[in-house]
């Protein structure tokens, strides 16, 4: 039999304590399990390690830290929890308790808002530092949605007066003419993910009367033009498929009191060839201006299903990927 150098027993707290932080069928413990080599057996309201001495000692030290994770916010999901285990494995000395305290605000429906990774948390930080902030990554990052509730927290802090969603509509040319129905139906698909996220955050009926009365608007970005947005938190969305005009354009629609959050991904353009993105050009444009931020994101930050981190990871390697496939091809014949 295996004999372990160290064997250290923890007390988890009460039984409701203690059942949060296993979970339903310790569900909990065996994502901690699956990320330390250390044996972990629970009892009652303890848990004993085993193990090395220096791997029992850091595991017991991730404990600690989670058990104030649990005490300061109590719907820790399983992908959070996992997320704050790979963290602490990566610098055992993160704050990770003052980052999953970080709650935007609570939806009607009791829903905490909030940001799920240390670069959304960055992301929120620079928001509310900043005046003008980029969000580039890859779909799926929580770019629009955290903008979106910021969006909703400063509006209900009367902080600004109004919130503008916008994006490109058809692409980057905007080609509405050529869609069927009134410009609302032309226009309408193309918003819907910004209409998803208002939803997914607010009331319904008070949505359609914020809407109504002009204090939400969502428009296709076309519609900025010659406009002077004051008081207005404004998120362009897809920025990717603005052209550089498109995007000094919008830029410069900032009025006073106003912030502007840009969100892209520049791996999915979607621009007629020879036409240059306004989000790729900003970043060496505006990049040494201050009050300006650029908070990037990558496969790490995806918060759906766990495949899509690895969707991401194989078409960012696709190059490489083809390369093999090819030669081991022409060495097959």
């Amino acid at each position: 039999m295996e004999e372990f150098q160290l064997q250290l027993k923890l007390n988890l707290g009460d039984n409701n304590q203690t059942f949060r932080f296993l979970g339903l069928q310790n569900e909990n413990l065996k994502i901690i399990e699956s990320h330390t080599p250390v044996k972990i057996i629970s009892r009652g309201n303890d848990i004993i390690l085993s193990g090395e001495k220096e791997e029992v000692d850091k595991t017991a030290k991730l404990f600690s830290k989670l058990k104030e994770i649990f005490e300061v916010n109590k719907d820790i999901t399983t992908y959070e929890l996992r997320y704050a285990v790979e963290q602490f494995n990566k610098n055992p000395e993160s704050d990770l308790t003052s980052f999953f305290s970080n709650i935007i605000f609570v939806t009607p429906g009791g829903r905490q808002i909030k940001p799920k990774t240390a670069s959304q948390s960055k992301y929120i930080t620079s928001i509310r530092k900043h005046d003008v902030v980029f969000s580039i990554g890859p779909a799926g990052t929580g770019k629009t949605y955290l903008a979106v509730a910021m969006a909703i927290v400063y509006l209900k802090n009367r902080e600004v007066s109004r919130i503008v969603l916008t994006r490109p509509a058809v692409e980057a040319g905007e080609r509405l003419g050529f869609l069927p129905g009134d410009l609302q139906e032309k226009v309408d698909p193309y918003l819907r993910p910004l209409y998803d996220a208002l939803y997914d955050m607010m009331d319904i009926e008070k949505f359609q009367k914020l809407k109504e009365k002009g204090i939400i608007e969502i428009a296709p970005l076309a519609f900025m033009r010659g406009r002077s947005l004051n008081s207005s938190f404004i998120i362009l969305d897809e920025a990717q498929n603005t052209s550089s005009e498109q995007m000094k354009m919008f830029l410069t629609r900032l009025g006073y009191g106003s912030k502007a959050v840009i969100t892209g991904d520049i791996t999915q353009m979607d621009l007629p060839v020879g036409i240059r993105s306004g989000l790729v050009e900003a970043q060496y444009v505006l990049n040494s201006i201050e009050g300006i931020s650029f908070c990037y994101f990558n496969e790490q930050d995806v918060v759906r299903h766990e495949l899509v981190k690895k969707i991401i990871k194989a078409y960012e390697n696709k190059d490489k990927l083809y390369s093999e496939h090819k030669e081991n091809q022409r060495k097959a014949f």
